[in-house]
């Protein structure tokens, strides 16, 4: 089973390295663009056993814990077939 864990900057905080797209795609002629939020995504393998609910579980720990830093970051997480 396979997992994929979205990590992105929450809303609130400042994404300098968004904004440097941003600037870069209006100085190639994109002007229709008002805002980038740049970030980050894993794919993670998990072995056979566990049932997708516990998979779930263990990867929504593992993005708190040690992929996202919640105070400043948000996450989602897919379980993919």
């Amino acid at each position: 089973m396979k997992a994929r864990v979205f990590v992105s900057f929450k809303s609130t905080v400042l994404d300098p390295q968004g904004q440097t797209i941003c600037a870069a795609l209006h100085s190639l002629g994109h002007q229709s663009i008002s805002d980038v939020r740049q970030g980050k995504f894993f794919d993670i393998t998990v072995a056979e056993g566990p049932g997708r609910d516990e998979v779930r579980r263990n990867i929504e720990t593992i993005a708190h814990e040690v992929l996202a830093n919640p105070v400043i970051e948000e996450y989602r997480v897919e379980i993919l077939d």
